[in-house]
């Protein structure tokens, strides 16, 4: 009878910690565990980003725009530029070839990132919901932003779906775990 029990309460743990992880491995290393300064280097334009175009010598071909739903920037003059999944750089050497295509002599175009789109938490935080993105977030002060787990979180893992990805992935939730703009974080509940 003891033997049974034993059995039976090793089934109910193993159960219990697949439960609290989600399915699928936890991960420790990885491209999530580099340094911030690496994720802003290869940043690639969203929906819901904001970027700041400067036109030198015209005021009026300068400003701030967002990133639309179609994954465009719409800007004065040349119309819609693609930007979704492409760097700043990348956008911006486009937004100067137009220009420079009838429009302007020459034209010198900077660009750069003054909001970033948000990123989400739920699951066992105080406050789950939607946050602004800053440069160099972690997975700790994304659950500091949501103020903090409740009694019941799972502290030792957490689960991230990046944005466009359909999957969630489980990752040892330490200080050197990055977030990405428009990542989903989840934070399970523990049972014991």
């Amino acid at each position: 009878m003891i033997g049974r029990a034993a059995l039976l309460f090793g089934i109910l743990s193993l159960c219990g910690a697949c439960a609290e992880q989600g399915e699928g491995p936890v991960l420790s290393s990885g491209d999530r565990y580099v340094a911030a300064e690496a994720l802003t280097a290869d940043y690639r334009l969203g929906t819901g980003d904001k970027v700041k175009v400067s036109v030198y010598n015209e005021p009026g071909l300068s400003g701030e725009y967002w990133i639309n739903p179609d994954g465009t920037l719409s800007l004065p003059l040349i119309g819609s530029v693609p930007a979704r999944d492409k760097p700043v750089a990348e956008v911006a050497a486009e937004a100067r070839a137009r220009l420079a295509d009838g429009y302007l002599r020459e034209p010198i175009v900077a660009m750069e990132v003054v909001a970033f789109r948000p990123f989400y938490i739920m699951g066992e935080v105080a406050a789950p919901g939607q946050y602004p993105y800053a440069s160099g977030m972690t997975a700790m002060n994304a659950v500091a932003l949501a103020r903090g787990f409740t009694p019941r979180a799972n502290r030792a893992v957490v689960r991230i779906r990046g944005e466009g990805t359909a999957a969630e992935v489980n990752y040892r939730l330490t200080p050197e775990l990055i977030v990405r703009p428009g990542d989903t974080l989840h934070i399970g509940e523990r049972f014991f």
